[in-house]
């Protein structure tokens, strides 16, 4: 199996990336503010699990895995109506709010922002719920799955009526069709430790946006990269072509070193050097002045008078015009090997 990690920028108060649509699958993720607990007593627990059921059940929302710790959780969700976002703010709320009244706090409880990574479930879904209820094994909290009681493991075990809340099905009919034959089948896979790819994906100070393949990846580049790129969320950038990308194409198109594309004559036109300031531009988002400095502009001003150019000639010169479009489709088109 082949690991595909889409990395973004953690920005202090950025609003994280979202990407929401019908039927997608989320691994989320909240720790309590400066690591303090947010599960006191059993009652929290219970309480916390009690809202998770009811809140699955008013917004229409699958959960597939959970563990709670004492200052942080674990879900694995699913998301028939694409809602995450409501069904999140609700869960955290309510519970924040029955929290502070409880114990007579005021403020956030949770550190900002839950983490929610968008994930494959062809790829992912078993290695993610083994690696979520190994959790509390991973902390020292228990010597066994059986032995700690706030992880979906005995949901996934159990044949009572009182589990048909948990979305068992998706994982458990990827074992074996048979009823007698999963359950086993299921505790072997529990049994065994987790991949070294997911232990490095968590065990990163920066965890990933999108985990997938690589035709899942450039499906939601395809779908959602133009919708979501947005000045307030750095993430939003990991669906777009790399910078390095688009120099190496125009390098290669232009039969040039990257070097010359950082310098320019006067009274000479560079147009490699404005192909790429133009595609880095319009494929990108990337500001003016952020350009200037990439390719050894003075000013943000120069930037522009280089795309209003670029874009007058693209429009004068038929050539030109087949060239860029080229060039984007190939730069596209690279994201598959991303």
């Amino acid at each position: 199996m082949t690991l595909i990690i889409v990395i973004g920028h953690i920005i202090f108060m950025a609003r994280p990336l979202r990407i929401e649509y019908p039927d997608a699958w989320y691994h989320v993720m909240n720790r309590g503010r400066h690591k303090e607990k947010v599960f006191i007593v059993d009652n929290d627990y219970l309480f916390f699990l009690n809202l998770l059921e009811f809140s699955s059940e008013l917004f229409h929302v699958d959960v597939a895995a959970y563990c709670l710790m004492p200052n942080h959780y674990h879900l694995l969700i699913h998301t028939p109506g694409g809602n995450l976002s409501r069904f999140m703010r609700h869960l955290g709320s309510v519970y924040t709010q029955t929290f502070n009244r409880k114990y007579n706090c005021d403020g956030q409880l949770f550190r900002g922002r839950y983490k929610a990574i968008l994930i494959e479930e062809e790829q992912y879904l078993l290695y993610l719920i083994r690696y979520i209820q190994h959790n509390p094994l991973k902390e020292g909290l228990s010597e066994t799955l059986d032995d700690y009681p706030w992880s979906s493991h005995h949901g996934y075990v159990s044949d009572s009526i009182k589990w048909n809340w948990l979305y068992k099905k998706p994982a458990l009919y990827k074992f074996n069709p048979d009823s007698k034959m999963r359950k086993r089948e299921y505790l072997q896979y529990m049994a065994q430790n987790d991949t070294e790819e997911l232990e490095q994906v968590f065990s990163g100070r920066k965890l990933p946006s999108i985990l997938g393949s690589t035709a899942f990846i450039q499906h939601i580049k395809e779908q959602y990269a133009s919708e979501k790129i947005d000045k307030e969320v750095p993430e939003s950038k990991v669906l777009l072509p790399a910078i390095k990308e688009i120099i190496n194409r125009v390098c290669a198109e232009y039969n040039v070193d990257e070097e010359a594309l950082y310098h320019s004559k006067r009274g000479t036109i560079n147009e490699s050097r404005n192909v790429a300031v133009y595609l880095i531009r319009h494929l990108r988002g990337e500001k003016l002045g952020t350009i200037a400095v990439m390719f050894h502009i003075k000013t943000y001003s120069a930037v522009s008078s280089i795309l209003l150019r670029t874009e007058k000639l693209i429009k004068e010169n038929k050539e030109l015009k087949k060239q860029i479009t080229f060039l984007k489709n190939s730069i596209n088109k690279s994201q598959e090997q991303i």
